[in-house]
């Protein structure tokens, strides 16, 4: 997911099986040795960072551990947080103590590529000139473009922000090849 995200990423660790996974970490891997962060390839003042919450629910005193322990904190521009269980409303307000931008997810969510799904269309993020090129060669206004709301699962996927636009490609047998824009509203 990073590495579509435009992150760096060392080939190494994406190409690990479970098997070597598992002769690394064990059936049941230490959370904290897990820990991550990477840059952006074309920006390198953007740095994320991931963490993996135990098998426990999720509650304020987790989120403030969490918070005590980041270090080089204003150096960070992101937070993936994999949760294994549920997480409390409460632990969801605590989560704006962060001055930069925390995402949570379900491990189970990213046992699957969504974006590699034979039933997926193809997704491109545009850049913000490709996206004044498309809305000036169309004559059109950010609102006028179809929505993708920011609680679809391509659009937590890539971590996409409001007013970002996405190019989507159908290919089937029917469609042929059939291009849209969508606009994260």
């Amino acid at each position: 997911m990073l590495k579509d995200r435009g992150y760096s990423v060392p080939s190494s660790e994406i190409e690990i099986s479970l098997s070597e996974f598992r002769a690394i970490h064990g059936h049941n891997p230490d959370v904290e040795r897990l820990r991550f962060s990477a840059t952006h390839q074309s920006n390198p003042s953007k740095r994320i960072l991931v963490i993996f919450c135990g098998p426990g629910v999720v509650k304020v005193n987790v989120i403030r551990n969490i918070a005590g322990q980041i270090v080089n904190r204003e150096t960070l521009t992101g937070l993936i947080l994999v949760v294994q269980n549920q997480i409390t409303a409460q632990a969801l307000k605590a989560v704006k103590i962060f001055s930069f931008k925390v995402e949570i997810f379900q491990i189970t969510d990213l046992l699957v590529n969504i974006t590699k799904h034979v039933l997926k269309p193809k997704h491109e993020v545009l850049t913000e000139q490709q996206k004044q090129s498309l809305l000036k060669k169309y004559s059109l206004e950010e609102k006028q473009l179809p929505r993708m709301l920011q609680t679809d699962a391509i659009t937590k996927y890539y971590g996409l922000e409001r007013g970002q636009v996405v190019k989507v490609t159908y290919n089937g047998e029917v469609t042929q090849l059939h291009v849209t824009y969508r606009c994260v509203w």
